[in-house]
């Protein structure tokens, strides 16, 4: 299934409590298990006034679909073709 990174702006994300992003995580999640187990969250980073979620999902209209349940923005979704690493430039 592919793999997606949403781009949130959130402006003052970098400020929320642990309460706040408790409280939006669990938001989150009730949708999620509402929406069925076709898309999955697999992680998020908070910048000042951003959040990164990496989803696993069947495509761009589910992920905006649970943005929509949710109440959160999905400003931007992109596709991740391939992941790269410090071991990409080993030799094999």
């Amino acid at each position: 299934m592919p793999k997606y990174i949403i781009e949130r702006n959130i402006p003052g994300a970098g400020s929320l409590t642990s309460q706040e992003l408790q409280g939006i995580s669990q938001k989150s999640c009730g949708v999620l298990r509402d929406m069925g187990p076709q898309i999955q969250w697999l992680e998020s980073y908070v910048t000042d006034d951003k959040v990164y979620c990496v989803y696993i999902a069947p495509d761009e209209a589910t992920l905006r679909s649970h943005a929509e349940k949710g109440g959160f923005p999905a400003d931007n979704i992109a596709r991740i073709k391939t992941i790269i690493d410090p071991t990409t430039a080993e030799d094999e």
